[in-house]
């Protein structure tokens, strides 16, 4: 049985959290200098591996088998958030490296072919999961025009800065992968509170979005009447409340929402707010719940707009995405595996937040294998996960890997 290094998985993982390390965190936005550094240093990683390596137009960096035969495709994202933690994409990574080194260091395995990747920006620095989208197809020169950062970087001079303008980029038609494995932290609460070691993804879950216009009547705030206002804020709170009272009552049972963005204008204690937004972002597997969210936020609006004071426009803040549903036989070789190492010890299950699996599964079989994250905490500096799972996960995924191929190869 294939057998993976965990020190030196260990020591990988520490070698990449060097590059960008600020704390106990990791700060590496995408094309960023130290992102630039980590891809070329993973180039490198690849190589000595026995990969033929390189880094496409976008960032993508991938490195290729030699040996034939269609091959798995495995890896994550190594770009974080502008405050991120060390495992975040980073795992998968290192995961997919350690595994094409162990799969060459045994006799039975040496000959499989298993390439390994670290996409591009799946954080959204540009544009969420850019890398994996370039790969499907599904980022267009269309989809470049007037693209920047949240501080007004351009992606095109970003590029020109990482030495990338007019670099070939990958694209899947020019690939015959069986399908992409990627492993992640959870960034979730439910694998440590049920003690739990490994999780198989069964489905990424699909995600909606509003934003909310308020639009009512600045004035001031000692002279203008209760009954006679047209309060922006209180028509937004009016609407919060709704949503947070309303949505538990169609909700699924690991539904998600989330108003992360409020604005009230002109923002003094002493003005009644004129204007306002509110944003709005839920996630469920079941396509039937984002229609009831989407059904409620209707019927609020309506009330809210007819209570005669602040009035309130929803729009869609994003296209809706779909849920993402595994590959059925993917997930049996990787449940047959954790039940190998962690008898017991894992279970199947949903994913949360969003991955470069959700968009690679659009053209080829996907499936995803999770590890505990401490505290359920990620996208934050004290995002940590034990040792112990770092290597049994990796060998989980090692051992679902070659399971994958020598079926495929009958």
């Amino acid at each position: 049985m294939v057998e993976i290094n965990g020190e030196r998985l260990l020591q990988d993982l520490r070698a990449l959290r060097a590059m960008g390390a600020t704390g106990t965190g990791v700060v590496r936005p995408a094309l960023s200098e130290m992102d630039m550094t980590a891809r070329r240093w993973l180039l490198a990683r690849y190589q000595e591996a026995g990969l033929k390596a390189h880094i496409d137009g976008v960032g993508n960096v991938l490195g290729q088998s030699a040996n034939p035969g269609p091959a798995l495709l495995l890896g994550s994202h190594s770009d974080t958030q502008p405050t991120g933690g060390w495992l975040d994409g980073a795992l998968g990574v290192i995961y997919a490296l350690e595994v094409v080194r162990a799969l060459a260091e045994d006799p039975a395995t040496k000959d499989l072919a298993v390439d390994a990747i670290s996409w591009q920006d799946e954080e959204s620095r540009f544009y969420g999961c850019l890398g994996s989208r370039s790969f499907c197809g599904d980022f267009g020169a269309e989809a470049e025009l007037d693209l920047a950062d949240k501080d007004g970087v351009a992606f095109s001079d970003a590029l020109a800065q990482a030495g990338l303008t007019n670099v070939p980029r990958l694209a899947a038609a020019d690939h015959n992968y069986l399908g992409f494995l990627e492993a992640h932290i959870e960034q979730g609460p439910h694998l440590e509170a049920d003690g739990l070691r490994i999780g198989i993804v069964e489905s990424i879950v699909g995600l909606g979005g509003m934003v909310f216009t308020f639009t009512g009547q600045q004035n001031h705030a000692g002279t203008t009447m209760m009954a006679g206002r047209k309060d922006a804020a209180a028509a937004l709170y009016d609407l919060a409340h709704g949503i947070n009272e309303e949505f538990p009552k169609v909700a699924g049972a690991r539904s998600v929402w989330t108003m992360g963005r409020a604005l009230l204008r002109p923002g003094a204690p002493s003005i009644v707010p004129g204007s306002a937004e509110l944003e709005l972002q839920y996630r469920d597997v079941d396509p039937a719940v984002l229609d009831r969210f989407e059904a409620v936020v209707r019927r609020l609006v309506a009330e809210v707009n007819g209570k005669g004071g602040a009035t309130v426009e929803a729009m869609p803040s994003r296209v809706r995405i779909a849920a993402a549903h595994m590959d059925p036989g993917f997930q049996q070789h990787l449940t047959q595996a954790a039940e190998l190492h962690a008898p017991g010890n894992w279970t199947p299950m949903p994913s949360g937040a969003f991955h470069d699996a959700g968009v690679v599964s659009t053209v080829m079989p996907c499936a995803m294998l999770f590890i505990p994250s401490i505290g359920g905490v990620s996208h934050d500096f004290a995002e940590d996960s034990h040792d112990e799972d770092i290597i049994l996960g990796c060998q989980v995924l090692a051992t679902g890997t070659a399971a994958i191929l020598a079926a495929a190869a009958g």
